[in-house]
């Protein structure tokens, strides 16, 4: 009872340490593998327990991550005013959180199928995974792009029941989009991790060879959105939506520079957030006008 009388208390911190708003960036990639299984709009019931789902894992996985890494926020100039390092919420009450949000993914797992439900576990563990990584690789960014990647493929499992090959080279998609989109990011943190035991692409070859290493990942996302089109069929429609986010990732990638990253903010979520629901739109488009 004290927990859900915190939830209430702490609302708007609470939706601060998962970063709520960021659910664009992945969630659509997510309902596009549901639009894709589907041939269009999943049923309501499907849809609705999809997005529970998806919004469960992505909130205990964000909370995790700040549970984790509450100690090395605290020492980060640039993340010390979180939740936990500035003391708005208890290690106690985001432990709790976890907990009641991966059970909220099992129930909405067991809602869907009987093997959407039996991957849940997994599922959790990948994306709890991602938050130890940066202690011991420098491509930690990459397996942040798995713990996004595995969406579109849950979401399909969610529809079907069952698991098509062809949904992979989405989820490869994802997982070099986010990759590529969280090197930029952490670029902020270069001079940091340099002082730190903490590992990143930045820090291993230098913010300016970062910036190639996330273009060439962008270069792969859209190669694997081509193949993805051509493998299920799809039209000119879906094929304009790959054109749109190559187009947006350019624009992106010239929004940062090594020596001005002033506007990471701005390539990380704005145009990210105008990929994933842009390339839904299309894709879904073109499934329900083809019928």
């Amino acid at each position: 009872m004290a927990f859900v009388r915190s939830i209430f208390q702490n609302t708007g911190t609470t939706l601060e340490m998962i970063k709520w708003e960021h659910s664009v960036l992945t969630l659509p990639f997510g309902l596009t593998g549901a639009v894709l299984a589907a041939r269009g709009i999943p049923n309501m019931h499907t849809s609705v327990w999809i997005i529970v789902a998806l919004v469960a894992a992505r909130s205990a996985a964000m909370a995790f991550n700040r549970l984790v890494d509450a100690d090395i926020d605290a020492e980060n100039p640039r993340t010390k005013i979180r939740a936990i390092p500035a003391g708005k919420l208890s290690k106690n009450f985001v432990f709790w959180f976890v907990v009641v949000a991966s059970l909220a993914l099992g129930f909405a797992a067991w809602e869907l199928n009987p093997l959407a439900f039996y991957l849940s576990p997994i599922a959790l563990g990948i994306v709890f995974f991602y938050s130890f990584t940066k202690r011991f690789t420098r491509w930690a960014h990459v397996l942040l792009g798995l713990a996004m990647g595995i969406a579109p493929a849950a979401a399909w499992i969610a529809v079907r029941g069952s698991f098509d090959p062809r949904i992979l080279l989405l989820m490869g998609a994802v997982v070099f989009w986010g990759a590529g989109f969280d090197i930029l990011y952490s670029c902020q943190d270069y001079e940091f991790d340099r002082g730190s035991d903490l590992y990143s692409i930045p820090k291993a070859f230098g913010i300016q060879n970062a910036l190639i290493i996330a273009r060439l990942f962008h270069v792969i996302t859209v190669g694997l959105l081509v193949a993805m089109v051509v493998a299920f069929g799809l039209g000119k429609i879906a094929m304009a939506g790959v054109v749109l986010v190559a187009l947006l990732l350019i624009y992106e990638h010239s929004l940062v520079k090594h020596d001005d990253l002033s506007r990471v903010n701005a390539a990380f979520f704005t145009m990210n957030g105008f990929i994933s629901m842009g390339f839904l739109f299309f894709v879904a488009a073109d499934l329900m006008l083809a019928r």
